[in-house]
């Protein structure tokens, strides 16, 4: 029991009775614990990992169909080979410099102060 008391006025809080500082010591230890152990279907969480989950295996479902149609798909004939024809290779236009007009020079360059 002294042990408690003497904790209790080590938490006190200047200005209140000795029980406060134990008191809100005991509360933050209370909300800290229902952090540690409330479900996350509280903050929401559960219902939207449900529905990502769901969207999940459905692409996985039509991936699973594109890759199995792919794999039965014929393959094509080499007549399509044969009627291939390369494209003329692209001749690149020369780089032209521009021609800006030069600035006229008269006296100085800077302007004056006076």
């Amino acid at each position: 029991m002294a042990l408690l008391q003497d904790l209790a006025s080590r938490l006190a809080i200047p200005g209140l009775p000795d029980w406060t500082g134990l008191l809100a010591l005991l509360l933050l230890l209370l909300v800290g614990l229902a952090y540690l152990l409330m479900p996350f279907s509280v903050f929401g969480l559960k219902g939207r990992l449900d529905s990502i989950e769901a969207q999940l295996d459905e692409l996985q479902g039509e991936l699973r169909l594109i890759s199995m149609r792919l794999a039965d798909a014929p393959r094509r004939s080499s007549a399509a080979a044969e009627d291939w024809m390369d494209l003329p290779p692209v001749q690149p236009e020369p780089v032209r410099q521009p021609s800006w007009p030069q600035p006229a020079r008269r006296g100085r360059a800077e302007p004056r102060l006076d």
